[in-house]
């Protein structure tokens, strides 16, 4: 993209080039209408990949840079509440941002959300929201299709909107990390239980989580929950290419404690992550005042409910688990 035109504001809204990429595979050999093609990051995808792609988009500016971006793509000006094409899966990627701020209402995405679904109602259109938007608002617009959350390079990307004649039959949910390429769909076992903690805990991925499939992964691993309501997860192995913590000991959640905790093992850089629990990861880091050499973590998170409630801090090691052979 050395060679790209394109403003702040429509870098900030462009799709990440490995979601983008992920997508144009799951609509290989389709053809496939960008109805809010912006600079042209999504067509840049989709060529590769569909069976023919266009591209349209009601901003003049936007489009001009996309016909620099993609020049071998046709595009043309069009406003997306007014199709302009027949039997192709359209693709939306409606504005989430105005002047700098987010809009977390889908109704107020540009163009809202549900018009867009109310106008394509009878067709195969896929949609990039928030990653955060609220999965029941977007069931009481009226979609009955899966909804994907992606992650790439560590954090939560995007949600994206998928009509059921483009998903497999049964799936609502969808996590993909594509840092490592895994899959997770809600129509997988979710039978997994819970109990102390293991050798390792592991925080799963943000998509995994957003997408409501904690269970399903742990199923799919060998894992337990620590707590039912909370994300933290937990196994005598960790899976592959994935980063846990190794537990070392098992503290309450006293300043005094942990502090004696830390100096015993050298403590040093500290990383501390909560679940279920009121506590300011960077204000108790710095009351705590690590400053040995070994770099350690505290993963800080509610055990049961009601009056068998109880806060509990393990004090671990982190490492991640190496790809098995064979």
């Amino acid at each position: 993209m050395a060679d790209w035109l394109f403003t702040d504001e429509a870098l900030q809204q462009a799709t990440a080039a490995p979601v983008a990429r992920h997508r144009a595979a799951r609509l290989a050999g389709a053809v496939v209408h960008d109805a809010t093609c912006s600079i042209g990051t999504e067509l840049a995808a989709l060529r590769s990949t569909a069976e023919f792609v266009l591209g349209s988009d009601l901003d003049e500016v936007r489009l001009a840079m996309a016909r620099h971006n993609v020049p071998d793509v046709p595009l043309c000006r069009a406003d997306a509440l007014r199709p302009v094409s027949r039997d192709a899966v359209v693709v939306l990627d409606p504005a989430r941002r105005s002047g700098g701020r987010r809009r977390f209402d889908p109704r107020a995405y540009t163009p809202p959300l549900d018009e867009l679904l109310e106008v394509y109602r009878q067709r195969s259109v896929v949609v990039k929201c928030a990653p955060g938007i609220d999965f029941d608002a977007v069931r009481q617009l009226g979609f009955v299709g899966e909804i994907e959350v992606t992650s790439a390079g560590g954090s939560v990307r995007e949600a994206c909107l998928w009509p059921a004649a483009l998903t497999e039959h049964g799936v609502r949910r969808r996590a993909c990390v594509l840092d490592r390429g895994e899959v997770l769909t809600d129509v997988e076992p979710d039978d997994c239980g819970s109990g102390p903690a293991g050798r390792w805990i592991v925080d799963p991925d943000g998509a995994i989580v957003r997408a409501g499939l904690v269970r399903h992964y742990a199923a799919r691993h060998g894992l337990w929950q620590l707590d039912p309501d909370i994300a933290y997860l937990s196994g005598d192995r960790l899976p592959p290419g994935v980063r846990g913590f190794e537990v070392l000991e098992e503290l309450p959640l006293r300043e005094k404690v942990l502090r004696q905790a830390l100096s015993r093992r050298d403590c040093g850089a500290l990383e501390i992550l909560v679940r279920g629990v009121d506590v300011d990861p960077d204000a108790l880091r710095r009351r705590l005042r690590p400053t040995g050499g070994t770099p350690l973590s505290l993963v800080i998170t509610r055990i049961g409910a009601g009056a068998g409630e109880r806060t509990v801090v393990y004090l671990c090691q982190s490492g991640i688990a190496t790809a098995r052979v064979g």
